[in-house]
């Protein structure tokens, strides 16, 4: 099961890589929320897949009686998920506020301070200059 998961956190790290990679800030969006939970699946798969019941210590024991889960991951997760959420709305508040003010959610025409420069044999040769 374990290497099943593995599999599959590779293959969201790579979509989620291949949507970063792209111009467009919705696609970079996506691609940095299937990043993160790529990586809450595989803080998920590090604590073993048992089946296994709550790690809860009945009264007057002093320790788990039989297999029990492990329970740090999944705090761990629930941590991660509220931070990727908090990080999710704060980067779509911003793609918004960018679409809003430029027109476009395409980085390449967010370039206010790089001036265009016209396509000339000397600006694309530099020996010509």
């Amino acid at each position: 099961m374990e290497s099943a998961l593995a599999i599959l956190v590779g293959f969201l790290v790579a979509v989620g890589a291949y949507l970063m990679m792209s111009p467009n800030l919705i696609r970079f969006l996506f691609g940095l929320t299937i990043i993160s939970n790529a990586a809450n699946l595989a803080i998920f798969a590090s604590g073993r897949m048992t089946f296994g019941a709550p790690a809860l210590v009945p009264e007057g024991a002093k320790a788990p009686v039989g297999v029990v889960a492990n329970s740090l991951p999944q705090a761990l997760i629930l941590t991660a998920i509220v931070i990727g959420f908090g990080l999710l709305v704060f980067t779509l508040c911003l793609v918004l506020r960018a679409y809003a003010e430029f027109g476009t959610a395409d980085s390449g025409g967010m370039r206010l301070a790089e001036p265009e420069e016209k396509m000339t044999p000397a600006t694309l040769d530099p020996e010509l200059r």
